[in-house]
């Protein structure tokens, strides 16, 4: 248990990115509500995760996070969030094939629905409106109302998140996830994909391969139906996560059972922060995300504060550069963490210090610089003595084009057949694939 902390303690600190509601009392009542509903995670899942992140950061598996930049309400549907679970266990089959690890699957979904903004304001045809900040808070409709933070949709996220839940643990026990089975997690409109030969190769050596060894056991192989999922969110709206904090029987401390694993972003990663107070006291594992305007000296002093037993799994560093900063911003930062004798796990998050605005003013990311960034970021943990235990991917099953890039060689102009992003770009299926076969022949090649 930390010291002098408690679920709300992060009142006593500066807390940015906190939406402004019209009615305190409002607010105060769904809070209360939130409070008494069941936890949507429970804390064995939580302590297992920790077990495998500690375990990735020692390079003996590896760690695929990816979704949703940011969930919509709208989006949580059958098939969307089945073509989700596909993508990433395409990825992690693919990852596995290149690196002989184990993959942990962590997905941002079931609770991604708020985003940090940069200006609580924005202009809309002459108009000053609140910003969007996700379906957990206001509406994306260019309307006084819609952009409103209203409470009530806290309530709705916490449904949508248990409903995206059930749904992928419906799927996961009832044998989707069976790697018999391959076929269940095709999505039809890549049958045509440039990355698709390669894809079906690997998955047919894999399928050979189980076949093998239950015909040398005489048995089926243990497990081989069962894939593990868990999820994360950023945990910006710290009402929301402090009404799902609670102690469990036989476990000691205080859990955050609205995801498995929550994570602060860069603009509320302040070591004095509220986000980082509220981090402070909680047992699940924690995720950080670092920078170009992150020093040496703050992320240690962030350590120092979630960390201070120096638990292999506790903290997760989530480095997000651009692909022109990552080889003068990313060594300082983990000099400063070896040379501290600190246990973290490294991510590398290539999307975010990638992000630039067409001519026609579309938010768009380059795969290829994404890909730089990448084999960058393995180079440097690398030469450091250190290990790039998972990455960080925005993306989606869906047949969007938002990012540039990639096999398809989408330009600018194309980003307008299938945009949907209400904030950031995310990778499609085929770049998300091509992604997944880059860093296995990276790894593939370290582990050589």
């Amino acid at each position: 248990m930390a010291i002098d902390w408690f679920p709300g303690s992060w009142k006593r600190f500066p807390a940015l990115q906190q939406p402004e509601y019209p009615d305190a009392a409002a607010l105060e009542s769904v809070l209360a509500e939130l409070s008494l509903l069941p936890p949507l995670v429970t804390s064995w899942e939580v302590a297992a995760l920790k077990e495998q992140l500690a375990q990735a950061s020692a390079g003996k598996c590896f760690v695929l996070q990816g979704g949703d930049c940011a969930e919509r309400f709208a989006d949580c549907t059958s098939q969307r969030i089945a073509n989700q679970i596909k993508i990433l266990i395409q990825m992690s089959l693919v990852l596995v094939q290149g690196s002989g690890k184990p993959v942990v699957r962590l997905g941002r979904f079931a609770g991604q629905y708020a985003k940090p903004r940069s200006a609580d304001f924005e202009e809309v045809d002459g108009r000053t409106l609140p910003s969007y900040r996700g379906d957990l808070i206001n509406r994306p409709e260019t309307t006084l109302e819609a952009r409103t933070p209203n409470p009530q949709l806290l309530l709705r996220g916490y449904e949508r998140a248990a409903l995206t839940l059930n749904f992928i643990r419906a799927l996961v026990k009832g044998g989707f996830a069976d790697l018999h089975h391959p076929e269940y997690w095709d999505l039809d409109w890549t049958r045509h994909s440039p990355q698709a030969a390669e894809y079906h190769r690997l998955l047919l050596s894999i399928t050979e391969s189980l076949k093998f060894m239950e015909n040398i056991l005489g048995q089926p192989a243990g497990g081989s139906d069962r894939i593990d999922f868990y999820t994360s969110h950023e945990a910006l709206h710290l009402g929301y996560e402090q009404a799902q904090t609670r102690r469990v029987p036989h476990r000691p401390g205080w859990f955050n059972l609205s995801t498995h694993f929550p994570w602060v972003g860069i603009r509320t990663a302040s070591p004095e922060g509220a986000h980082v107070e509220y981090l402070r006291g909680i047992a699940n594992p924690v995720g950080v995300k670092v920078g170009t305007a992150t020093a040496p000296e703050q992320v240690l002093r962030i350590i120092d504060a979630l960390d201070p037993a120096n638990q292999p799994g506790r903290v997760t560093l989530i480095h997000r550069f651009g692909v022109e900063r990552i080889a003068e911003g990313l060594p300082p930062l983990v000099e400063a963490v070896r040379r501290e004798g600190r246990t973290v796990l490294w991510m590398c998050d290539p999307m975010h210090g990638n992000t630039r605005s067409t001519s026609a003013g579309l938010k768009t990311r380059s795969f290829e610089e994404i890909e730089s960034e990448l084999n960058q970021a393995f180079d440097i943990h690398a030469a450091c003595g250190s290990i790039l235990g998972g990455v960080h991917i925005e993306l989606t099953g869906e047949n969007v084009t938002e990012c540039t890039g990639g096999a398809r060689g989408l330009e600018d102009h194309d980003l307008h057949e299938a945009y949907e992003t209400e904030v950031d770009p995310r990778l499609n299926y085929e770049q998300a694939l091509e992604l997944a076969l880059l860093v296995a022949h990276r790894m593939n090649k370290l582990g050589a």
